[in-house]
């Protein structure tokens, strides 16, 4: 029995539009499905521009119920494809609570569940906290047809508390959809995602949007990869200033293999971590 799976990712530019923005994040859904992808996630917020540079109500407008057009369009594109799907997109719960949140999509079409984004920045440039409330739906895992999928979002990813919580569900395959600009973070963004993988031993799928956007001059870098349970890259890391699509082939059994030559579940002290929760 085969253990692995064929996974993608793509990094795209905002064009302008939500319509065509689908379109373009649809045709390379087909392409990955034509190279014999299995699932495939796409960026933060991917069906609008990132407009957490500006704090203006009408960006407000860019959010959708999770039974919305957006949602309804990639479960259709889960059928079309047999692919899974990760979908993030700007959930509105209800009048005046929205989220930061992820869709998980079954290759029939079936919805599985959500993920709702629990770290919210609120710094220049990323003014989250504006139009988005802290995650509340716990650190799911997803049982799909190819495997077990947790999802992290974009600033998650300083925090190890969640990756650690991911992977004591099971997750074997985390993706981490992002908008992260050239600055602060961009050394960071291949250190931190690698080193969670090691420490939590499984697979990373870290997602990152690429070009300037109308909403300030944040100027987003790409660089979107696979990396394996024990740190290394899995193929090339993708451009930082064009679109690009990856498809790399996981094998889900190393994770087994690299969990028992670095006991770290094993050895953990739950006993002794108690200060690590005090406010």
């Amino acid at each position: 029995m085969t253990t692995t799976v064929r996974a993608a990712i793509v990094q795209a530019k905002w064009t302008g539009d939500t319509s065509s923005t689908i379109e373009v994040h649809e045709s390379y859904a087909r392409v990955a499905a034509e190279q014999g992808a299995q699932i495939m996630g796409f960026q933060e917020v991917f069906n609008a521009p990132y407009f957490c540079q500006v704090q203006e109500a009408e960006h407000f407008a860019w959010a959708e119920p999770l039974d919305g057009p957006t949602v309804t369009r990639m479960q259709a594109l889960a059928r079309e494809t047999g692919m899974v799907l990760v979908v993030p997109v700007f959930e509105r719960e209800s009048a005046g609570v929205f989220y930061n949140t992820a869709v998980v999509i079954e290759r029939d079409g079936a919805v599985l569940g959500s993920y709702r984004k629990h770290h919210i920045p609120q710094v220049t440039g990323f003014w989250e906290k504006y139009y988005f409330r802290p995650g509340n739906l716990g650190w799911p895992v997803f049982e799909t047809s190819v495997g077990t999928v947790g999802v992290y979002i974009c600033y998650d990813r300083h925090f190890p508390e969640g990756w650690r919580a991911l992977g004591l569900a099971g997750a074997q395959i985390v993706f981490n959809p992002s908008a992260t600009s050239r600055g602060l973070s961009a050394y960071l963004w291949k250190l931190e995602q690698p080193a969670a993988a090691v420490a939590n031993e499984y697979f990373v799928a870290a997602i990152n949007r690429v070009g300037v956007e109308e909403y300030g001059d944040n100027d987003f870098y790409g660089t979107s990869y696979f990396v394996d349970p024990r740190g290394q890259f899995v193929g090339d890391v993708a451009s930082d200033t064009d679109e690009e699509l990856l498809v790399r082939d996981l094998d889900l059994g190393l994770i087994d293999e690299v969990r028992t030559q670095w006991a770290f579940y094993r050895d953990r002290r739950p006993d002794a971590y108690g200060p690590l929760v005090a406010p």
